[in-house]
């Protein structure tokens, strides 16, 4: 059976685990030749096979960043989903959690867009798709004053490296997700925990914040991800889509 991705080859940082490999798999299934990286290589080691390789990468090493495109591109698709939420205000944020939050969640995800570009320019076609929130330039939340900043940035970067290559028939967009219930929010809300009064009183707070009253799952931002990186999103490109249950509402 035709998949939407057949023939095509996606890199996918982050994958493993949350977004990052409901993504990897879910490209996969719809035909695609997946590179699937984390930081961790024992993170992704079982995804290998059914169309996937699996590779180390750190996303902050732009030596090695070169290295896995130079290897297994050119690719047709980047997924850049690896990043890092600080919990922090204006106020207590500090140098160091400020330098990591650029280097992480911007820098790296251009980097790793650079890469990739001229293969995409070459063949002129290409998709990438980079992960961004709704907490970012579409809403302020609390005690997220790093990340939001970072995201936004994000967005912004997104739209300007898609007017930059629009007519060469790459496009670029990102995804701004609400609360996705994954191994990551997982450990944000276990440092909420002793504050909020228990686990699951935690939990709570992060599901109250959609208006649908649940939380995301990492294969309906994956869905989301397939869609623009197959051709029937051809005429999407330089969006901040949000997925969010209502967040913004």
């Amino acid at each position: 059976m035709a998949g939407r991705l057949n023939g095509r080859r996606c890199l996918v940082t982050a994958a493993g685990q949350g977004i990052g490999r409901a993504t990897a798999l879910m490209f996969a299934r719809e035909g695609a030749s997946v590179v699937a990286t984390d930081r961790d290589a024992a993170l992704v080691a079982s995804l290998a096979g059914a169309g996937i390789t699996t590779a180390a990468l750190d996303v902050m090493d732009d030596a090695a960043v070169a290295r896995i495109v130079a290897e297994h591109g050119p690719f047709d698709v980047l997924f850049n989903c690896a990043g890092f939420v600080h919990q922090n205000t204006a106020l207590t944020a500090t140098d160091a959690e400020w330098d990591f939050a650029f280097a992480l969640n911007v820098r790296a995800m251009w980097k790793c867009m650079a890469a990739v570009l001229p293969g995409m320019i070459e063949r002129k076609r290409g998709s990438i798709v980079n992960m961004a929130s709704a907490a970012s330039s579409v809403k302020g939340a609390p005690n997220r004053f790093l990340y939001g900043t970072t995201k936004a940035a994000v967005v912004g970067m997104t739209k300007a490296a898609a007017a930059d290559v629009v007519a060469q028939g790459i496009r670029v967009n990102c995804l701004c997700p609400g609360t996705v219930d994954t191994p990551s929010l997982g450990d944000r809300i276990a440092a909420n925990a002793t504050a909020a009064g228990g686990l699951e009183v935690a939990r709570q707070s992060f599901v109250a914040r959609q208006a649908m009253g649940r939380l995301a799952t990492a294969e309906e931002i994956a869905a989301l991800a397939t869609y623009l990186a197959a051709d029937e999103s051809a005429f999407v490109t330089g969006q901040g889509i949000v997925i969010d249950g209502g967040w913004t509402l």
